[in-house]
């Protein structure tokens, strides 16, 4: 931001969120695996979201068991393994994009054992000093986050928690409750790619957590064309799309603003 201090943290996906609701339309939150397709591809490849017109950027931290990822996403975590990447490195690597004027909030996505193998505190306040805004942690259920969340709050990140098509009413409703930045609505079983029809249970499970959500609620696995964006965008707060980002990323940065570009675009079309 020119002439003040950027917004970081949980206030800036915050703040994403609001002006996308200002426009009439749901966030579009956005997934690369850093490390994939080279080891510093990220650098450039996070950018190329930004001006695609992501209002939030997920970046992936590798790690050897991505229980919730599909092959794509799996293949492109093995890839950035073998080239080398790191929880430092991706520390480091968002600390860059920042330094070279990236303004979109950024949200790691990554399992616990890297944070646990590093400590929750020291991880939240390494996070929050590379100009990360929040995490997403995906086998780390509340019940066991209360080290994790206390640090992220210490640090002002946003937790944000997962809630599956199979959980209960209730346990949705406290999801809603107590995530962070945004509650991440799983749209089916299984793992992250493959394809999404946003059918009744779907439509039920998003207006039960919207009804409830102290925070907004965003929908993925499974998003990967403009026309599903374009048809979950008036059920939700924000739309995810990762793996069809991930498949992208070999044909480089103007191949993926371009994808990111036709997904803002069917965003902005249920807005006009």
């Amino acid at each position: 931001m020119s002439g003040q201090e950027a917004i970081r943290g949980a206030a800036a996906i915050a703040a994403a969120f609001a002006r996308a609701r200002a426009q009439g339309r749901a966030a579009l939150i956005t997934y690369l695996t850093l490390g994939h397709p080279t080891l510093d591809a990220g650098l450039e490849l996070a950018p190329a979201l930004a001006r695609g017109g992501a209002d939030i950027i997920e970046l992936g931290v590798p790690f050897s068991d991505p229980v919730a990822d599909g092959p794509t996403i799996e293949g492109a975590v093995h890839a950035a393994l073998a080239h080398g990447m790191t929880p430092e490195r991706c520390l480091e690597q968002a600390a860059r994009l920042r330094a070279e004027g990236l303004e979109t909030p950024l949200v790691l996505m990554g399992y616990y054992n890297p944070i646990l193998h590093r400590g929750a505190a020291h991880y939240a306040g390494d996070c929050a000093a590379a100009g990360v805004d929040g995490l997403i942690v995906p086998d780390l259920p509340p019940e066991e986050a209360g080290e994790l969340r206390a640090a992220c709050d210490a640090h002002g990140l946003a937790l944000v928690y997962l809630a599956a098509p199979t959980t209960p009413d209730q346990r949705l409703e406290r999801l809603a409750r107590e995530t962070r930045g945004f509650l991440y609505v799983v749209s089916r079983l299984g793992t992250t790619g493959g394809d999404l029809h946003a059918d009744a249970a779907l439509q039920r499970q998003l207006a039960l957590a919207r009804g409830v959500a102290a925070a907004p609620v965003a929908v993925g696995f499974g998003v990967s064309r403009p026309a599903q964006v374009r048809a979950l965008a008036p059920l939700v707060d924000g739309v995810i799309v990762g793996s069809a980002i991930v498949q992208r990323a070999p044909e480089g940065p103007g191949a993926v603003e371009a994808f990111v570009a036709e997904l803002r675009q069917a965003l902005e079309d249920t807005g006009a």
